[in-house]
């Protein structure tokens, strides 16, 4: 399944957009959860294109090349709403190297050892802080039918899933210090 295909026609779904505008919202927005470069966007939108699956315009600009400006056509919007409403298997869960390190962190020294939980522990204090600071964008909690509310919902999972894996390490270098 090509899913950034899928996140690149719900942004479209939104609002036309350039290549520009979207790897913009892949940097600013989307990064929590999902990321995508230059060199994939670029090749993903002309796919849809010749898919049909979206169209542009071009867009003058006063300060350099004229752009496209990207749409979600019928067939596109059709596409994403069934994508969107397929039902899927829970992913299995996704490697993470820390994790790994954990589990075989008993080959470590003991100083290490609690050094690698302190030092994990204030990358998710900052990863924290970085999240929180994004939540501060909300000037109030968006309702359902609000264009954020889906932004908003991913944002506070990820707050929740830095919070909880920071009481986790706390807990590991309780442990470790008993």
């Amino acid at each position: 399944m090509r899913t950034l295909k899928y996140a690149i026609l719900g942004m479209l779904a939104q609002k036309p957009m350039t290549g520009y505008d979207l790897m913009q919202e892949f940097e600013s927005t989307l990064n929590e959860f999902w990321s995508a470069n230059h060199s994939q966007i670029y090749p993903e939108l002309k796919k849809l294109t010749n898919e049909g699956s979206i169209t542009y315009t071009m867009k003058q600009s006063e300060k350099g090349p004229d752009s496209k400006l990207y749409s979600i056509t019928e067939a596109g919007e059709k596409d994403f709403l069934e994508w969107l409403n397929d039902d899927e298997d829970i992913i299995k869960t996704p490697k993470d190297p820390f994790r790994l390190r954990v589990f075989f962190s008993k080959s470590m020294k003991e100083e290490d050892r609690l050094d690698f939980f302190m030092d994990h522990r204030l990358k998710h204090r900052k990863r924290l802080k970085h999240l929180q600071k994004q939540l501060q964008k909300f000037t109030h909690i968006p309702t359902k039918d609000e264009d954020a509310f889906g932004d908003y919902l991913v944002l506070m999972s990820a707050i929740m899933r830095e919070e909880s894996t920071i009481e986790w390490i706390e807990k590991c270098i309780e442990l470790l210090e008993a």
